[in-house]
């Protein structure tokens, strides 16, 4: 009998070690067209979330910011305007296809920030180091959520703030038509695209077995972040979630 610990992948259960796999095979398939989709699943819309992102983030010139799982490099290249020559920003992910992309990109754009490959459950950087950690979209991807949010908790200096852009419970009046949206347009849309609906098909489960607003507080409070509030965006398809270390 296998003693094999399981957990979500979208809909189903599978082992700790099948999860990492298959969430890597899904963005090495999506990588380079990553950001095409979400521009057209979003209609554009993320390009705001991460800009209120960056506003909520208390983030200045000097700063030390780390951007966990942070793909192509959205956030990393905002920050890195924001923190100047004086300040550093750190991009990283587990998957090596999303990180190279978002590397060369940052580079193509006349920025060299460090970047590392590494799992956000092991960060590999000391205690009290940051000013600012954040991870947009990539929570609802890690297999011990509170794990990873210690370890971001860790690295924090104390005043320094930790936050989480990601899908979440939206207004319960919309989500038929969100699901509607969800199911069957957005693996469409992907298939399209990047020739992989199963990818974007997780995706939307992804969501559907993420924590939500209240749940997801409660998780952060619960690995010591303190001061932890939350913003709705799109009624609720996002949400915002900020907290700080003392």
């Amino acid at each position: 009998m296998s003693d094999d610990k399981t957990t979500h992948f979208g809909y189903e259960t599978v082992a700790e070690q099948e999860k990492a796999r298959r969430v890597a095979d899904v963005f090495d398939s999506v990588a380079s067209r990553y950001d095409l989709m979400n521009d057209l699943m979003s209609g554009g819309l993320h390009r705001f979330w991460k800009a209120f992102t960056i506003q909520r983030s208390g983030v200045r010139e000097g700063s030390r910011v780390l951007d966990v799982a942070g793909g192509t490099g959205d956030l990393s290249l905002a920050f890195a305007k924001k923190v100047g020559p004086s300040g550093q920003v750190w991009l990283t992910d587990i998957n090596n296809a999303m990180l190279a992309h978002g590397r060369d990109r940052l580079i193509d754009k006349g920025y060299m920030l460090p970047v590392a490959q590494c799992d956000a459950e092991k960060l590999p950087f000391p205690d009290d180091w940051f000013d600012c950690v954040t991870v947009a979209f990539g929570l609802r991807n890690m297999t011990h959520k509170d794990g990873a949010l210690a370890e971001m908790r860790r690295v924090l200096r104390p005043g320094g703030r930790l936050l989480v852009l990601e899908f979440s419970q939206v207004w319960k009046p919309l989500a038929p038509l969100y699901d509607f949206y969800s199911f069957k347009i957005i693996p469409r849309i992907g298939q399209l695209i990047t020739r992989d609906a199963d990818s974007y098909r997780y995706l939307s489960e992804s969501i559907r077995v993420h924590p939500g607003q209240e749940e997801l507080k409660a998780m952060m409070e619960n690995v010591g972040l303190e001061k932890v509030e939350y913003f709705n965006l799109a009624l609720g398809v996002v949400a915002l979630h900020r907290g700080y270390k003392f």
